[in-house]
């Protein structure tokens, strides 16, 4: 039998879930939600993380993070932080591995485009994508498609959600219309997804030479960090350095949303998870921290992902999502027979959309070559 940790009330309890839209057998050695969490691991979607933009485009280094890196990076934070409040850590774990499976080649700047791209078609938001691949686009199983997750993974998958799209998800929508809040599981995932992607964004743009440690001693979070880590370590110099320095900047993150969201539910008397509900958001920063996090975004938005290299390598990929999906609309016969027969069944600009969706960045730059180049077939 799984060895459960003891759980706090309110905490989601396998006991008190919603289970699965098809009943199965439970599982013998492990838990329902460590069967999520091994279900979305052996994904193929899961795998193709590998291959998809954080930052850089994959090719441009083997040491810079991907969307696959990262996931294992949030389900870090986000297990250490549940097990710390007593909460659910499998599930945790599980929605954070599964939070990006939706994403586009080429990061943001792919799912913007896409979004462009399908605009009088419904859109594309890469939660729902997620959803959307969970729920019905994978296929490894005889009885069913997709994976058949229990509810409430498939709900802290579902991070946003526009209230006309969540009235056609039932119950898993549910909470956007009324204003309720996710399971605090689900809620760590979110915060423990910034925390990763701040922080190693500054390793990797530091990496890659876009940014400079001289800028970054503006920024109040990595000065003090960079600071004591040099007091403690004089001698310490070049990444070893930054790795140090990062390291603490994600310990004292970590530390600060657990003092925080201890005392938020404390303050709002929370006993069960229908108290998590209703309550306001409860996973969260003190206000300094948030602030100091508020500096480094912004810092980072304007010195790295806008630094014309990166703009570069953006403006590329959203000219080759753009003008895959034109091709394809032009002509669905190009497509690839499984997707040719969704967009039969659901309508050719979502099969399209999951088409795209689902490729690697190398994969989307090979089909647009495959389409666009002379020479190439």
């Amino acid at each position: 039998m799984p060895v459960v940790n003891e759980l706090r009330p309110y905490a989601v309890a396998e006991g008190r879930s919603r289970g699965r839209d098809r009943p199965e057998p439970r599982p013998k050695v492990r838990g329902e939600f460590q069967r999520d969490r091994d279900r979305i691991i052996h994904s193929t979607a899961f795998r193709r993380l590998e291959y998809k933009t954080q930052v850089f485009v994959n090719h441009e280094g083997d040491l810079f993070r991907t969307r696959l890196t990262h996931s294992i990076e949030v389900a870090q934070i986000a297990r250490s932080i549940a097990r710390a409040l007593g909460l659910n850590d499998d599930l945790t774990e599980a929605i954070a591995l599964a939070h990006d499976l939706g994403h586009t080649p080429f990061g943001h700047a792919g799912q913007d485009a896409l979004n462009e791209c399908m605009a009088e078609h419904g859109g594309f938001e890469h939660n729902l994508q997620s959803l959307r691949i969970v729920d019905r686009l994978e296929e490894r199983y005889g009885a069913f498609d997709g994976l058949n997750l229990m509810f409430e993974t498939r709900a802290g998958i579902l991070k946003h959600c526009a209230p006309a799209k969540a009235r056609e998800l039932g119950d898993l929508g549910a909470r956007f219309i009324h204003d309720r809040r996710p399971s605090l599981e689900a809620q760590i995932c979110n915060l423990a997804d910034e925390i990763a992607y701040n922080n190693h964004d500054v390793d990797d743009g530091l990496r890659a030479g876009l940014i400079t440690q001289e800028q970054l001693t503006g920024i109040s979070l990595f000065a003090r960090h960079a600071a004591e880590a040099c007091a403690e370590f004089p001698s310490l110099a070049g990444r070893r350095l930054i790795h140090e320095t990062v390291r603490r900047m994600i310990d004292a993150q970590v530390t600060d949303l657990l003092s925080e969201t201890a005392a938020r539910i404390a303050a709002h008397g929370v006993k069960t998870c229908a108290d998590v509900e209703a309550a306001p958001p409860l996973v969260g920063f003190t206000a300094e921290m948030q602030a100091e996090n508020r500096e480094l975004k912004s810092f980072l938005r304007e010195r790295l992902y806008r630094h014309y290299q990166v703009l570069r390598m953006t403006t590329k990929a959203r000219r080759i999502i753009c003008d895959l999906f034109a091709a394809f609309m032009s002509d669905a016969r190009l497509l690839p027979p499984q997707s040719q027969e969704l967009g039969h069944q659901e309508g050719m600009p979502r099969a399209i959309a999951d088409y795209i969706a689902g490729m690697t960045d190398r994969y989307a730059i090979k089909e647009h070559r495959r389409l666009f180049a002379i020479g190439e077939i």
